[in-house]
């Protein structure tokens, strides 16, 4: 975990053209998400706890100029969580796989799911059954075929 962290540092302080572009791309899909937050949820919440209400709810004033201390709350918020989901979800597992190929792992081949393994026996079967006699036809209709055998229906053409 405390590799992990490290890591996060890391990238936050070093220059690299690839994660600014993966950040540039993810980040501004993500800031929607985490503006909405912040502004829907937080913000109020700041205001709450600092008992504001109304338009300067989250500011203070020095000689009648307002600072807007939750917005800046907001802005904080946001880039530490669009970081957060920056390194985890794509430098992390990037670093990883970086990582196995440096060492000359490939990572694990993916066992095919239920469906596709029965899909697969099924048209092994029909490759497998489909090399005997020649189906008879009669109208488009295929009798004696490899579908008849895994159904198995009755083989008799039509009188």
């Amino acid at each position: 975990m405390g590799k992990m962290f490290q890591g996060f540092k890391d990238f936050i302080m070093r220059g690299n053209v690839v994660d600014l572009a993966v950040g540039v791309v993810i980040g501004a899909a993500f800031t929607a998400v985490v503006t909405t937050l912040t502004e829907g949820f937080l913000k109020p919440l700041i205001q709450l706890i600092t008992g504001g209400k109304g338009v300067t709810a989250g500011t203070f004033k020095i000689r009648e100029v307002p600072f807007d201390y939750a917005s800046f709350i907001n802005a904080v918020i946001t880039f530490l969580l669009t970081a957060a989901v920056l390194y985890f979800l794509v430098v992390f597992p990037l670093n990883k796989l970086a990582e196995r190929r440096r060492r000359g792992e490939e990572p694990p081949p993916k066992t095919p799911s239920e469906e596709v393994q029965l899909l697969t026996e099924i048209r092994d079967a029909l490759v497998a059954a489909g090399r005997g006699a020649q189906p008879q036809t009669q109208q488009g209709q295929v009798y004696g075929s490899a579908v008849d055998d895994i159904l198995q229906r009755r083989q008799e053409p039509p009188r």
